[in-house]
């Protein structure tokens, strides 16, 4: 239609409006006819023409709605709109004016009538009907092509002809002239709604308990954190900020203590700032925990702690499972990895303890949240395994039948004791956009306002109680544009706040839907947001080694606490949207169990050298863990069993924390050469601990048969002496006689030093080695 077409008349009054309107409609189209049939245009070239004077027209202004209040109108009041306009045109707005617009057909009756009237865009006279201004019109000075101008404009109730109770529909337009078109018409339109009650109505308030969720991402490193009198580590110092006057968690707590909510808390995150209130430290660049700085948090996180406690006195608090575990995820992606449900099982009740001494109350358990609130049946099994009674699912989930025109009740049972808290979806979602800038949060807190009037008009004799579960993190800006919206129902007519507890004891209602969805229904865009199979599967691992590992601790808690803070943190909901930071965390804690389990290891050995038949061999075992370890076991083993028996190849060992033990093995040698030895750790259960330490041992046994021969040629040698002896004293004796001297004297000149008797034996002219004794470790019989 023209922009001609689209002219907001001025009118006294509603009827001549509306007769105005209908005779403007005929005139407009009886003008495009003829100018049809006069050109000759066929459809297909009119339609050009059309489609640009429609996407120029209404859309050549951007209105700007920055307030609305009161934001529930009362009879005889006046409602004051205040706001902006931007000329987006390439020519100048002159004659310009806002202009008011309420449907001539009355108010929106259908919650899904609502959600058709939000999505509009384009001006159209039928729908927005007239302007209504009511006497009282605000003029807007010439726009140039970008330039703006504020506005705000006072509309008395009475102006807008409100009838009957329900939801109706404000548009708030520019109205002006401009070179393509010198007529008055409008130039850009925004709408919002109006929640419209009345006086004297009877209809039944519906009950809405509105969740206000405290939770965040991990921050203590798995490698930090610790039961004994250490600080902890932190993988960053962002909680600050956080937590700090107009941070996002400070907000919360200072926005939520005026509000009737009830508090959906993270026990982790207690568990982190509680943390935060004494010294501690944070890893250095890239998550170098050996270097870490000081913390600077601990006056915030102590102001914000007891805060909180303050904001929840006296108000109901559900303790989710500590570090909020994502369900979802282990219930896709976890299959047949039993420690990974029986991990969540054992964070419901550490959640609960963690809530109930630091908030000192006593917080409600067994309720399960997956994320969006998204079902199906391996979710709602897993929920039910972890000891969860309690599932908040969301409507667009567990959908209802599409015969059922009102919004029931939210809790039903879906069988095996279990009852779905069926969140309202719409209302959940309400504020998942930019609230950043006045125009989205107020857009929002009407719509929010309009939602619940019309679920309470839906069935005004029957009284029903609705759950509002929102994002888990919210921003600041979306938090204050729900507390607006919590605070407005609150003071409406058609609201009744009441806690979780309440909404999720009321009776069902008959035609609410039981059935869990089928897992073929369940969102993509989730599941591409789950924590993978491979992640999950590699946790199992760590859970499988640690059990194995802290068989040998003394004080198991030591390891067994942190670890299990950490697996549960590990599997975060909060993960979600951060698949680098996730992995970063889930690898660190292998990589710290790694350190641990290698922190008792055998020390190297080089070769050694083993002289006679027996000897002992020398092990060391070394403990670098900071508390004693018992159960292990040490066992030596040989490639060569012929060669080098070991006695007692398996020896029990007990070391202390910080300390060094030898262990010796006695061994015997049958024969020379070398013998490969493997020296290695086992646990009581005989699953293999460490690694292996490989050395070689060199045998160099001395055989009876050898020394028999030795004894032999040193027994010839005697032998040979003495019979040289014996011949050289009958030579003497002879040589004697011969001579014939009186005196005995010989009268040779024989000195001794003629030549050698063959037989004698050869000088010993050999010396004693030098060479040093080969490397290693030398073992004496």
């Amino acid at each position: 239609m023209g922009e001609a077409a689209q002219a907001a008349g001025r009118a006294p009054t509603a009827p001549r409006r509306r007769l105005l309107r209908g005779t403007a409609l005929l005139a407009g189209a009886a003008l495009l006819t003829g100018l049809l049939q006069a050109t000759g245009a066929t459809s297909s070239q009119a339609a050009p023409g059309l489609a640009a004077t429609a996407a120029t027209g209404s859309h050549t202004a951007a209105v700007t709605l920055n307030d609305l209040s009161p934001r529930i109108p009362t009879a005889g009041g006046t409602i004051t709109v205040t706001g902006s306009v931007v000329n987006n045109g390439k020519s100048k707005i002159t004659h310009a004016r806002i202009a008011v617009h309420v449907p001539p057909s009355g108010a929106v009756r259908t919650r899904s009538a609502m959600e058709s009237e939000a999505t509009r865009t384009d001006f159209d006279p039928a729908l927005d009907g007239s302007d209504l201004n009511g006497g009282q019109p605000v003029d807007i000075p010439t726009l140039a092509p970008g330039s703006s101008a504020p506005f705000s404009i006072k509309i008395p109730v009475s102006a807008l002809y409100l009838g009957a109770p329900g939801v109706y529909v404000l548009g708030i337009a520019l109205d002006g002239e401009n070179a393509q078109e010198t007529a008055d018409h409008v130039l850009g339109i925004k709408r919002t709604f109006l929640p419209w009650y009345g006086d004297g109505q009877s209809a039944k308030a519906t009950r809405i308990s509105n969740l206000w969720p405290i939770t965040d991402r991990p921050h203590i490193d798995p490698r930090g954190d610790t039961t004994s009198q250490q600080s902890p580590i932190f993988t960053d110092d962002d909680l600050v900020k956080e937590l700090k006057p107009g941070g996002r968690l400070s907000q919360m707590v200072e926005l939520g203590r005026n509000l009737p909510i009830t508090w959906v808390i993270d026990p982790d995150l207690l568990a982190t700032v509680e943390a935060m209130t004494k010294p501690y430290r944070v890893a250095g660049p890239g998550g170098d925990v050996d270097h870490p700085k000081q913390g600077t948090g601990s006056a915030v996180a102590e102001q914000w702690l007891n805060s909180l406690k303050s904001a929840v006195s006296g108000n109901q608090v559900v303790a989710l499972p500590f570090g909020d575990p994502d369900i979802a995820s282990i219930a896709h992606n976890a299959k047949g990895l039993s420690s990974d449900v029986s991990l969540v099982k054992t964070g419901a009740a550490l959640g609960k303890t963690t809530v109930d001494l630091i908030l000192g109350v006593q917080s409600t358990t067994g309720v399960a949240w997956p994320a969006d609130g998204a079902v199906d049946s391996s979710v709602v099994s897993v929920a039910r395994a972890s000891g969860a009674n309690q599932i908040i699912t969301r409507n667009d989930s567990l959908k209802e039948h599409a015969a059922l025109d009102y919004t029931p009740t939210s809790a039903r049972p879906i069988g095996d004791g279990t009852t779905a808290v069926n969140t309202d979806a719409t209302l959940s979602t309400a504020f998942d956009g930019d609230m950043s800038k006045p125009q989205g949060a107020n857009l929002a807190v009407q719509s929010y306002l309009a939602q619940t009037l019309l679920i309470t008009l839906q069935a005004p004799d029957t009284q029903r109680t609705i759950v509002v579960a929102p994002q888990r993190t919210p921003t600041v800006s979306q938090a204050k544009a729900m507390a607006r919206a919590i605070s407005a129902a609150d003071a409406s007519q058609w609201v009744e706040p009441v806690d979780y507890g309440t909404a999720a004891k009321a009776k069902a209602d008959p035609l609410a839907n039981r059935k869990v969805p089928s897992s073929s229904s369940y969102p993509k865009s989730l599941r591409k947001q789950e924590l993978p199979a491979d992640a999950l599967q590699q946790l199992h691992q760590v859970q499988l080694s640690l059990n194995d590992f802290v068989v040998i601790l003394t004080i198991k808690d030591r390891v067994t606490v942190p670890f299990r803070n950490a697996m549960l943190r590990a599997t975060s909901t909060g993960w979600r949207g951060d698949d680098s930071g996730e992995k970063a965390y889930r690898n660190s804690i292998g990589t710290y169990l790694t350190d641990l389990i290698e922190a008792v290891h055998i020390l190297p050995k080089s070769d050694l050298t083993l002289s006679g038949r027996s000897g002992t061999i020398p092990v060391t075992v070394k403990n670098e863990l900071g508390q004693p370890i018992t159960g292990l076991m040490l066992r030596l083993s040989s490639n060569s069993n012929i060669r080098l028996k070991i006695k007692n190849p398996e020896q029990q060992i007990a070391i202390d924390g910080g300390h060094t033990r030898t262990l010796k093995f006695q061994t015997t040698a049958a024969a020379n050469g070398p013998a490969q030895i493997s020296a290695q750790l086992y646990t009581q259960s005989g699953a293999v601990y460490g690694s292996t330490v490989a050395f070689k041992v060199q045998l160099t046994n001395v055989t009876d048969l050898v020394m028999l021969i030795i004894a032999a040629g040193l027994l010839l040698l005697v032998l040979a002496g003495v019979r040289i002896y014996r011949q050289r004293k009958r030579h003497a004796a002879s040589e004697g006689g011969s001579n014939g001297g009186a005196d005995g004297e010989s009268s040779g000149d024989d000195d001794g030093d003629g030549p050698e008797h063959p037989g004698d034996p050869a000088a010993r002219t050999g010396q004693d080695s030098t060479e040093p004794s080969p490397a290693g470790e030398k073992v004496d019989g």
